[in-house]
């Protein structure tokens, strides 16, 4: 039972939260000690100290003991080992920063190291192409924003296969920053991923090819052929579970806004409960869900026949499928108060007030139905908002 107190009242979130500040601020303060306390592996000397530059390292002789065929086995593993070492040495502090996604130790490595930016790994990746391959939104905007010649050089350099930042940012890799419901979503994510990565390059980089003679926007195309089919089939399996609703509502809607409550009056043809305040909340709440449910339909059907092209995913069908759940959230709630309205010409007078909690009850299914798609709400209203990627940490 307390656990349960606790969990609805948030006391266990409110407590998760500021224990995770509280990590925050201790790992801040530590890799501030840690900075403080070292010197860089390239600040004194960096041009004869650089682990990349390979076309000054030396070719040591084979010794021809290592040339004979029994010890081939044991010349690839140690020719193995030796590559993973390499490929430690590498990986400096920023690399690894800008590959976690830890904004504030490039910041600060880079304001007390300026030529630690120069850092590129064992396959001549830089900060920022390792930024924008792990979608790494935060240090791709800190390193947009300081706006230098090297921070600007940086996005036009290639790695050893011939990528450059967008052969990068168009792969769909094991990496998955955005942590969002439903495959479309995530495509979407994709796409506005690519598109800020390609308005921060020349023009001329969406043309490039790599060593595989593949541009980026086919490498795009191909790695994400799966989520492409996986979204597709989400959005229409989505969209007919809505539409069904919608169907239901607009019929019932139909049937409510043709009837006049009371009749009609004989003699004037006009109806006799027109005085009353409830008639008018009943004719118009009748006819607005008969309006908003045949919308949603509508919305819904052109997801479900729609040939769900690639850059449709960016902002036309999630912006068809919120408004489709606006126009159906809508449409049940104005089906409940005409029902609520209709319902007190039924009542007398004396019963009226005992009714009103039985109303309140019939909302009951239109919030469990709204709390149940506010996650997808809220994702789709801030997928179409934001222009750059909002990256989480859950796990």
């Amino acid at each position: 039972m307390y656990r349960f107190l606790r969990g609805f009242l948030g006391i266990s979130s409110i407590q998760k939260i500021h224990q995770d500040k509280r990590k925050h601020k201790w790992a801040t303060q530590v890799m501030n000690k840690l900075l403080d306390h070292t010197s860089y592996m390239y600040a004194q000397n960096p041009k004869e100290t650089r682990p990349t530059d390979e076309s000054k390292m030396t070719q040591v002789p084979k010794p021809p003991e290592l040339e004979k065929p029994e010890l081939d086995t044991k010349r690839k593993k140690d020719k193995t080992v030796g590559d993973k070492k390499m490929k430690r040495q590498l990986m400096t502090p920023i690399l690894i920063a800008a590959k976690m996604g830890v904004s504030e130790m490039v910041e600060k490595i880079l304001k007390k190291f300026p030529v630690a930016i120069h850092d590129v790994d064992s396959e001549n990746k830089n900060v920022a192409l390792l930024a924008i391959e792990n979608r790494q939104s935060h240090v791709l905007k800190l390193l947009l924003m300081k706006k230098e010649k090297s921070i600007a050089s940086l996005l036009r350099q290639v790695d050893i296969k011939g990528n450059n930042a967008l052969h990068l940012a168009a792969k769909y890799g094991s990496y998955r920053p955005w942590h969002t419901p439903g495959a479309a979503l995530q495509m979407q994510w994709e796409l506005k991923w690519y598109m800020v990565v390609k308005n921060s390059m020349p023009p001329c980089s969406s043309v490039v090819r790599n060593e595989k003679e593949e541009i980026p926007q086919e490498i795009f195309t191909t790695s994400h052929k799966d989520l492409r089919k996986e979204g597709s089939y989400w959005l229409a399996k989505t969209s007919e579970s809505c539409s069904v609703v919608a169907a239901l509502i607009a019929t019932v809607s139909f049937a409510t806004s043709a009837t006049v409550p009371g009749g009609l009056n004989d003699k004037t043809g006009s109806p006799v409960l027109e005085d009353k305040p409830a008639f008018n909340a009943f004719t118009i709440s009748s006819l607005l869900s008969l309006c908003l449910s045949l919308t949603a339909l509508a919305l819904f059907f052109s997801i479900i026949t729609s040939r769900f092209k690639v850059g449709e995913f960016s902002i036309s069908l999630p912006r068809k499928l919120l408004l489709g759940l606006t126009s159906l959230f809508a449409s049940i709630a104005s089906a409940l108060v005409s029902f609520c309205t209709g319902h007190t010409f039924l009542l007398n007078q004396q019963l009226r007030h005992v009714a009103y909690p039985l109303y309140a009850t019939t909302c009951i299914p239109i919030t469990i139905f709204a709390l149940a798609q506010l996650p997808l709400y809220y994702d789709l209203v801030q997928g179409i908002a934001r222009e750059v990627p909002q990256q989480t940490y859950m796990e």
